[in-house]
């Protein structure tokens, strides 16, 4: 009898499908230790030595993982917990305790893993097991010391210097940061007026056939039209030109298949697609995962096993036609600097379990997910879609001016990987009338159409996620961890989608970034990632890596702490005067529950009230109330009438006048 120790009952029960009598299995419930939670927990002095304790709550589990030793009878224990640096992590403390506690033969607890939980892989990882690997139990450690250094110490001085209750982390900061400058590029940002020209055209003089192109070059120059006058100055010239077709060019082109599924470009594409959170999606993924449906879903790899390869191969061609498989497989290259353990991107264990398959029973967020993974994996190893492109320029002229006019579509030739979706793109609407070269076209009507540049978008999850992952910052597994802690920590809050920094967010950006330039500067923060990777591999000490930053760092904190001057937090003011001391006026505050009014005299007067998000916008179904914001019992917001429970009126959306 040998003993397999995983993270979830839900690892443990799909393994149980595949192993037999010989096998019995464990979970440890995720981790098992961890630093303590109300002090440092790091011996600064004696080389940043960690002080992992057993987490309370996991005494009972290691409790009953170390009775069920007896039973296997001086058997292995197989440590099959994720593939990945904090998996390696949990093995190694569940390997400690069980040195510790049990006295058990060192030569006998093994470590396997295997990127999907399915029964060739598990028979496979069992057949060659292996030790723990410390340099990926070195590389966690490194970054639970570094983020604990930078949080335990920075919070003490957010207390004194901003506002007490606060926190810090090293790269939640840096996410911050993103939001706040953003949300002062649009603040700062002045619309532009420009004016673009279209014409309609028609073949004939009649007003059949029209066709509508777009003014690229006036007098061989791009026009730059910044006003009214200067667009209705040349729709009059462009009234008194004849004009011809000068050119008609025609080629095919091909839009390539987009690579299978990382980490983040699942959860981009989940956000953009079902407007879900990363949390939400990263949640459904792991449930995939140990149901055994799907690789391991923390990757940053856009690799594919060459068994994978030859099974999606087979069924494009079954399912598709031969028309649709390439003559050799697409390989992918990876657009982050370095890849994380997990070595292959994120597809469906067995690609012949169709999303709509009767054997599929799932729940719908796991089928939604599930058919996402499925039809990107197999879009990716079929031929290319083809357009055919046409592009008909049109010269004008009159007896000063030349005008260029330029007519551009496409139209769908072969749709390719396009098949697999059944919301595929249709042919563009653009009517491409049968003309030559030198062809007389005739004016029917010249428009001029206003436009104002645009502010930077706010960031979603998507773009905050693409981006943090451009710059280099956080790993797969650290992204969804990091959209959640700035929101709970009430630093940046999610409206209608988009991140806006609150008051405290702002408050603590500006006196972190200014007073810490390196330690949250976006490429420091790149570095420090780099750092931990290279602990990974083996190339840096991790106990090196922590020194070189600490040496910096406690520097620069002793300094801003005896010469750093304090940030006041702005306060939104209510209108109104607080009805318990008559004197001070009412003001929003944010609290650990979010937003809620008080007395801008507080702690004098202690009085406060519930705050209420109005819209300005009366209830679209009672017309007596107003619409406001509210929130479900997990943080997400919503709209609802605020003559509730008289009016039930609710929606996700915002209602317009």
């Amino acid at each position: 009898m040998n003993l397999i120790i995983v993270e979830s009952p839900t690892k443990a029960k799909t393994l149980s499908k595949f192993l037999g009598g010989d096998y019995l299995i464990k979970a440890s419930m995720g981790h098992v230790k961890d630093l303590p939670k109300n002090v440092l927990g790091v011996d600064i002095e004696n080389n940043f030595e960690p002080d992992f304790r057993i987490v309370e709550k996991k005494e009972k589990i290691l409790d009953e993982i170390i009775k069920s030793l007896k039973s296997i009878n001086d058997g292995f224990i197989f440590l099959a917990t994720d593939p990945d640096r904090e998996g390696e992590a949990i093995a190694s403390h569940i390997a400690e305790i069980i040195l510790d506690k049990a006295k058990y033969k060192k030569d006998k607890i093994k470590r396997i893993t295997f990127h999907e939980i399915t029964k060739d892989a598990i028979f496979e990882s069992l057949k060659k097991p292996g030790d723990i690997n410390k340099k990926l139990v070195y590389a966690q450690t490194a970054r639970r010391v570094l983020d604990r250094l930078v949080g335990y110490k920075l919070s003490p001085l957010l207390w004194k210097k901003v506002r007490r209750g606060l926190s810090a982390g090293r790269v939640q900061t840096v996410a911050v940061r993103l939001i706040v400058e953003r949300e002062r590029e649009i603040e700062t940002f002045r619309p532009e007026e420009y004016w673009e020209i279209f014409a309609v055209f028609s073949k004939k003089r009649e007003k059949r056939d029209t066709f509508k192109a777009k003014l690229i070059k006036m007098n061989g120059n791009k026009p730059k039209i910044s006003s009214r006058e200067e667009a209705y100055f040349i729709l009059e010239k462009i009234k008194k030109a004849s004009f011809l077709v000068s050119d008609i060019a025609k080629k095919e082109v091909r839009k390539k298949a987009p690579p299978p599924f990382t980490t983040s470009t699942m959860t981009q594409k989940a956000a953009n697609l079902y407007y879900w959170s990363s949390k939400r999606t990263m949640t459904v993924a792991q449930r995939l995962y140990e149901k055994g449906l799907i690789t391991y879903h923390r990757t940053d790899s856009v690799n594919i096993a060459q068994t994978a390869l030859e099974r999606v191969r087979d069924i494009i061609v079954r399912d598709f036609g031969s028309q649709y498989l390439p003559s050799v497989p697409h390989f992918f290259k990876k657009k982050v600097k370095s890849a994380q353990e997990a070595h292959e991107a994120i597809r469906p264990t067995d690609v012949f379990l169709k999303p709509y398959s009767k054997d599929l029973e799932l729940e719908p967020d796991l089928h939604r997910l599930y058919d996402l993974i499925w039809k990107r994996f197999v879009a990716c190893q079929m031929s290319d879609a083809i357009y055919n492109e046409t592009k008909v320029n049109i010269e004008g002229l009159n007896d000063s001016d030349r005008f260029y006019f330029l007519l551009s579509g496409l139209k769908l030739k072969f749709d390719g990987w396009l098949s697999v979706y059944s919301n595929k793109p249709k042919e563009e609407d653009i009517f491409i009338p049968d003309l030559s070269k030198e062809d007389e076209v005739f004016l029917i009507e010249p428009e001029a159409v206003q436009n104002f540049t645009q502010p930077p978008s706010r960031y979603n999850e998507a773009s905050l996620i693409k981006t943090l992952e451009k710059l280099g910052i956080g790993r797969p597994s650290t992204y969804a961890p990091i959209i959640s802690t700035i929101q709970l920590r009430n630093y940046v809050e999610k409206r209608d989608g988009k991140f806006f920094p609150t008051k405290v967010g702002i408050a603590v950006n500006d006196f972190l970034i200014p007073n810490f330039k390196d330690t949250f500067d976006y490429s420091f923060t790149a570095k420090m990632e780099e750092g931990l990777d290279e602990v990974a591999r083996g190339k840096v000490e991790w106990h090196k890596l922590i020194s070189l930053f600490w040496d910096s760092f406690s520097k620069v904190l002793s300094e801003v702490e005896a010469n750093s001057t304090r940030v006041k937090i702005e306060t939104e003011k209510v209108g109104r005067n607080c009805p318990e001391c008559g004197k001070g006026e009412l003001v929003v505050r944010i609290g650990r529950f979010g937003k809620f009014i008080s007395c801008s005299n507080f702690p004098e007067c202690k009085y406060r009230e519930k705050y209420v998000e109005r819209v300005g916008i009366f209830c679209p179904e009672c017309q007596k109330g107003e619409v406001v914001v509210k929130k479900t019992g997990k943080g997400k917001r919503f709209y609802g009438c605020s003559r509730y429970p008289d009016c039930k009126w609710a929606s996700w959306k915002m209602p317009r006048n």
